[in-house]
């Protein structure tokens, strides 16, 4: 389902662990006593220490705020993560009933999907994956960045624990704002842009910047003292996102005899979005596609392949065709060689763990030959591809995309123009 971000192999004890960030705290018990998971888990998590204001580097410290859709970390958090999610009317459009529907439709969902979490272990992987990625990345840039180091690294989810406006405080009581300044970047986890996902959560953090900054008092270089924002919004075809999905592709296919393996077909899935989402002119269903062919040119076009959308709910017309009945038709076909891919998301939730594991290929009847690709979770490649994708942002001096500036032809919404502005550094945009 479109709504079930995240979920993992994990316990659901384990996953209030996850939860927890102090993994490698001092206060925490000696190896000995942790279970094989807590284990894994310490040697992922590393300590960060508290970033303030006194750095002595020309241009930091800097915070890097890691945006994604988050997922609950046990069963018990799934109703709130439901709630927040239907609420949305840029993810899930529901019109004038939208505060009626929502919560009824939540309601409603709340037992399955904790039936999905339970069946999977019990909590979503995406915050420790989220985590561990920022943290890694952060490591990578104070060596490459020297100058806007040292780089702090935070989440901020959109439905899910630690929510916007959990992060915002976060940074205020690490010494960004509150009349210091201080510069953050908001960098998405969605790499295909879409006013549902990415646009979304910038809403969200605007809307918490007005909230909780407003208008500090000036400082000596005439700013206002507030946080400094800069965005990446996009990189659907930036050379560490190809690479690392080509790599795990190509391990992959390395499963099939070599005799089959030119003729396996990939199935490239991404998450799909209503119809009147895309009829606006939403640019996701392109980026998605600059994607695949990305990925498919560093391969070299090794193998047919086509693009699919998985998790569509109730009878609207959605974005397709469906990864569910694509793999069922290709059986039927006679093809029983297929690779599915999870082109769009850059760790392992319930879509990947669940969706496409339990149900698509579960239910296959062929689970020996149709496959899924690893995710890209601690992927080295992708870790290292952050990095420099974060990099080139901090010397470019740019806010955001001239992309992200122009509205959707569409578009009615105000909030979305303003929180535009905001982040554009409130110059005049095309085609508002």
């Amino acid at each position: 389902m479109a709504l079930r971000n995240s979920a993992c192999q994990l316990s659901k004890t384990a996953s209030q662990a996850v939860a927890t960030p102090a993994l490698s705290s001092l206060s925490a018990p000696p190896r000995w006593k942790l279970t094989p998971f807590q284990r894994q888990l310490r040697s992922l998590a590393t300590a960060v220490h508290p970033v303030t204001q006194d750095a002595t580097s020309s241009k930091g410290p800097t915070a890097m705020v890691f945006m994604n859709m988050g997922g609950p970390s046990t069963v018990d958090e799934v109703g709130d993560f439901l709630s927040r999610l239907f609420a949305d009317a840029d993810l899930i459009p529901l019109g004038r009933l939208q505060n009626y529907i929502g919560p009824l439709i939540s309601r409603r969902r709340t037992p399955k999907i904790q039936k999905q979490y339970a069946a999977i272990g019990g909590g979503s992987p995406i915050r420790k994956w989220s985590e561990y990625q920022a943290e890694e990345m952060c490591k990578i840039l104070d060596k490459t960045s020297p100058e806007t180091a040292p780089h702090k690294p935070y989440v901020a989810f959109r439905y899910a624990n630690p929510l916007t406006e959990e992060m915002y405080n976060r940074l205020l009581a690490d010494g960004f704002g509150n009349g210091k300044g201080g510069r953050a970047v908001a960098f998405t986890q969605y790499p295909q842009y879409s006013c549902s996902t990415t646009g979304s959560s910038l809403n969200e953090l605007w809307k918490w910047r007005q909230r909780l900054e407003g208008k500090a008092g000036p400082l000596d270089d005439g700013k206002d003292g507030t946080i400094q924002w800069s965005v990446i919004d996009r990189w659907p075809v930036h050379h560490g996102l190809v690479e690392a999905f080509a790599q795990n592709i190509e391990a992959k296919l390395a499963e099939y005899p070599e005799e089959r393996r030119s003729q396996v077909v990939l199935l490239f899935s991404a998450h799909s979005l209503p119809m009147s989402v895309i009829n606006r002119g939403d640019p996701y269903a392109a980026e998605v596609g600059a994607t695949v062919y990305a990925v498919m040119q560093r391969l070299k076009f090794s193998n047919p392949y086509r693009l699919c959308y998985q998790s569509q709910v109730g009878p609207q017309p959605w974005l397709g065709p469906q990864t569910a009945s694509a793999v069922e038709e290709y059986i039927a076909k006679g093809q029983k060689d297929l690779v599915l891919i999870p082109i769009a998301f850059t760790s392992d939730h319930i879509e990947t763990l669940y969706e496409l594991d339990e149900e698509v290929i579960g239910e296959s009847g062929h689970k020996d030959t149709v496959k899924r690709v690893e995710s890209l979770n601690g992927s080295k490649v992708f870790i290292e591809g952050l990095a420099s994708l974060a990099k080139e942002h901090l010397e470019s001096g740019i806010l955001c995309s001239t992309q992200m500036g122009l509205r959707c032809p569409g578009c009615k919404s105000e909030r979305c123009l303003e929180s535009k502005k905001f982040f554009a550094g409130q110059q005049t945009l095309p085609g508002q």
